[in-house]
């Protein structure tokens, strides 16, 4: 993991709608716009995105804080701040 700290979008998981089979890169950083999703804002840093295939189709809980030690997938970290 990188020293730097990430930027925390939201201090809630966000509800993204997902395909079965899709691949998606999840914001590591959070530095995007396209929240959860990576658009290549982490660029000079050391984050890097997390890639993830849907297993359904459906609704997903991805992390937002980005302090989640089961990234992309929001694991209730945002609790702690």
């Amino acid at each position: 993991m990188s020293d730097q700290e990430p930027e925390s979008p939201q201090m809630s998981p966000y509800m993204a709608e997902v395909e079965e089979g899709k691949r998606y890169f999840w914001c590591s950083c959070g530095k995007s716009k396209n929240q959860p999703f990576c658009d290549g804002s982490h660029k000079g840093t050391d984050f890097k995105p997390v890639p993830f295939v849907a297993e359904t189709t459906g609704t997903v809980t991805l992390c937002g804080c980005k302090k989640t030690d089961d990234g992309p997938w929001c694991d209730g970290s945002h609790l702690l701040y």
